[in-house]
């Protein structure tokens, strides 16, 4: 390897081996120069440092002969450090390359990482002369070759689709049939048991937490905690490191390939949103000390301050081309290197900002739509943030679904026994057409759960009214104080059959409401078996057994039961086509005599008026459902709710000679059953799924139409 650069190209960005040597690319508008430094196989010494000689469109950039794959290296930033202008240049501080495909090394805390004299009395204005190098990870030169093979993504539509939320390293890391080194990683992720349990629910995609490469706060390792849902980015474009059990980048690959065999998709949740310098006050790792005031997004009429939309001190400023450019970029990597099925963006209304606010006609929005690689992935945001009007739920555009709180809400409300509930219930078991059904959206764009890593997971939301956060260290101050939740006479665990009855009703019931309503349903890993983080709503920094998934649960007969009856509902769910309407149903459309596509019902099985449906004080509900087959027959499907503590006879609405139960909540395990005369005891708390089946032309219209509780 010579110790010269070569002028180089300014793409691509980042570190390219080409065989014969590295192509070394970093943008800065404002820089004027950029240093490249090497480093021994330890990332301890430095042995070499070089400025880039060119710089073309604002890119640095510099060739270096012989140098290889699995070479570490950094970056130096010259230029001015005028905080109160938004420049924080300083050359002393070792950057991370933003285009880094893997880090090496962790980053470790000391006074030195900051660009600025930590306990100065002038605070951020100061200087601070120390390297940083020693406690800083470095990029690593990565070969991407690998072998594809046969590879086909399994590309399901978006109305069979059912997401799996889990946490990478919390999913396997009690599974005591994966390899202790494995637990934890890519790997056990695609380990044969773990694919075998996928197929058994029935799940066509698992959608992972934050897998970029993150730090842990200082805050946090100074408490004995760790960031473990890892939304605090260090790297947009390397995995965490932790989650390679050798080390090699492959690893995703193979385990990728593995899930695509078993007909699974791979979703990644990704943070563009902020980075882990944080504030103004915090340290300089990469894009702070490469181009302060290009990167991040700072308040106006004071450069020196970041804008914080994001709640965590900064905020990517996605208005900027080469910013934009930089996600872009990652995207598309995930996608054609590790041929990942889409993403879920956290804090998705952030990256719809410009200047006037929320937009979804931004920047972002735009390149994403027209990209020729994005349009075929799955694209999910999660419609809120802190910053002003940073609750956009319905309002983003075409071709994103949306993370639909509201149904998650809704359904533990009804669940709990509220009053005034079946308004908003119906709405969301409409797939939310009030809030999407607009610019032709599908009902898949509202992607509905009664649980996900962030709040109770749902056996805590049946056990639990008040959280339990006291093991995060903040006096149980973080976390949701409403959860919708109910603990049916007894906080936390207990060994009282009747409470335990009344519990797993309701979570069954939850399950049920869920993968019945239109939209595409979303699971959190661990709920199939009642899986607990002892109240605790919000486990960010519980790499402990709290948020790790407790596989022993499903070996109980309690948690077998549980898996069970989960993997029936999914397969009714593909069985029955009116659960994965494609349409939205506004009740318009008759699909027989008198039997309209969508329609609701009391219990004495006569549609609701206004009146009723403003009734606080009624609880129960029927939804029917119907659809017409291509020989004339219409599959009606009858779908009976009674959150009450009493038992409840619903009568079946006109017309309806004979109907087959389906499901019955209240007892799992029954087999199907047939039945006449139009009754059906709804046990308390509980939902029964009924089928009937009319011939074409069979039966007489019904009088009088039926409200619709949307407002459409």
């Amino acid at each position: 390897m010579t110790q010269r650069l070569d002028a180089g190209s300014p793409y691509p960005l980042g570190a390219t081996w080409d065989g014969l040597g590295v192509n070394f690319a970093v943008f800065s508008a404002h820089a004027e120069r950029v240093d490249l430094c090497l480093f021994d196989p330890s990332g301890r010494r430095e042995i070499a440092r070089m400025a880039l000689p060119e710089q073309t469109d604002e890119v640095f950039h510099g060739y270096l002969a012989g140098a290889r794959a699995g070479l570490l290296y950094g970056f130096r930033a010259y230029g001015p450090y005028d905080p109160q202008h938004g420049h924080r240049f300083n050359p002393n501080k070792l950057l991370l390359d933003p285009y880094a495909r893997q880090i090496w090394g962790d980053v470790r805390w000391s006074d030195a990482l900051y660009g600025y004299r930590l306990h100065s009395a002038r605070g951020d204005l100061s200087y601070d002369r120390r390297d940083s190098a020693p406690g800083m990870p470095k990029a690593v030169v990565v070969d991407g070759a690998f072998n594809w093979g046969d590879d086909r993504p399994p590309n399901t539509p978006w109305s069979e689709t059912v997401i799996y939320e889990a946490h990478l390293r919390g999913l396997t890391m009690q599974r005591e049939d994966v390899l202790p080194h494995e637990r934890g990683t890519f790997a056990a992720l695609a380990s044969p048991r773990m694919l075998d349990h996928y197929r058994r629910l029935g799940i066509t995609a698992v959608e992972l937490l934050p897998i970029h490469a993150f730090v842990q706060d200082r805050v946090l390792v100074e408490k004995g905690l760790r960031n473990y849902w890892g939304y605090n980015t260090l790297g947009f474009f390397a995995p965490e490191q932790r989650y390679l059990s050798d080390g090699s980048l492959n690893e995703i690959k193979v385990a990728i390939r593995r899930l695509h065999a078993a007909g699974i998709e791979v979703i990644l949740d990704v943070v563009y949103n902020h980075t882990a310098e944080g504030s103004e006050e915090g340290p300089t790792f990469s894009l702070r000390g490469l181009d302060n005031l290009s990167y991040y997004r700072l308040i106006r009429n004071d450069l020196r301050r970041c804008v914080n939309d994001t709640g965590t001190g900064n905020t990517v400023n996605l208005s900027h081309p080469r910013v934009l450019q930089m996600v872009m970029d990652s995207l598309r990597y995930w996608v054609e290197h590790f041929h990942v099925d889409g993403f879920r963006f956290d804090l998705g209304v952030t990256l719809g900002r410009e200047d006037h606010g929320f937009d979804p006609g931004s920047g972002f929005f735009d390149a994403v739509r027209q990209d020729p690689v994005l349009q075929r992935v799955k694209l999910i945001s999660e419609p809120w943030d802190i910053g002003p009007g940073g609750y956009q739920l319905g309002q983003h555009p075409p071709g994103f679904a949306e993370w639909n709180d509201r149904a998650r809400d809704s359904f533990r409300r009804f669940w709990r026994g509220d009053g005034g509930q079946r308004p908003e219930l119906a709405a969301r078991l409409a797939g939310s057409s009030d809030l999407f059904d607009r610019r032709s959206r599908k009902p898949w764009a509202s992607v509905n759960f009664v649980a996900s890593h962030d709040g109770f997971t749902l056996a805590d939301a049946t056990a639990y009214e008040q959280k339990h956060n006291h093991a995060n260290g903040e006096d149980n101050r973080d976390g949701h104080g409403e959860n919708c939740s109910c603990n049916w006479g007894v906080e936390g665990p207990t060994d009282d059959p009747e409470v335990l009855e009344i519990r797993g009703r309701v979570a069954r019931a939850l399950l049920a409401t869920l993968m019945f309503a239109q939209g595409t349903p979303m699971l959190l890993a661990g709920d199939e078996f009642g899986r607990t983080q002892q109240g605790n709503n919000n486990a960010y920094a519980q790499d402990t057994a709290i948020s790790w998934v407790d596989w022993s649960l499903a070996g109980t007969p309690e948690g077998e039961a549980m898996t069970a009856f989960l993997a029936r509902l999914i397969a009714l769910r593909a069985e029955l086509p009116v659960l994965r309407a494609k349409h939205f149903l506004h009740g318009r459309e008759e699909i027989a005599p008198g039997v309209l596509d969508i329609a609701w019902f009391g219990e004495d099985g006569q549609p609701l008026s206004a009146g009723a449906w403003n009734d606080g004080g009624e609880r129960t509900l029927t939804l029917r459902r119907a659809y017409r087959r291509d020989d004339g027959v219409a599959p009606i499907l009858i779908f009976m709710l009674n959150p009450t503590a009493d038992d409840r006879v619903f009568t079946l609405p006109h017309p309806c000679p004979a109907a087959d139960v389906l499901l019955d909540t209240a007892r799992p395990t029954a087999p199907r059953r047939s039945f006449h005369g139009g009754l059906v005891t709804v046990q308390s708390r509980s939902a029964v799924l009924a089928l009937s089946m009319l011939p074409a032309g069979a039966v007489r219209r019904a009088p009088g139409p039926v409200d619709d509780p949307i407002g459409e």
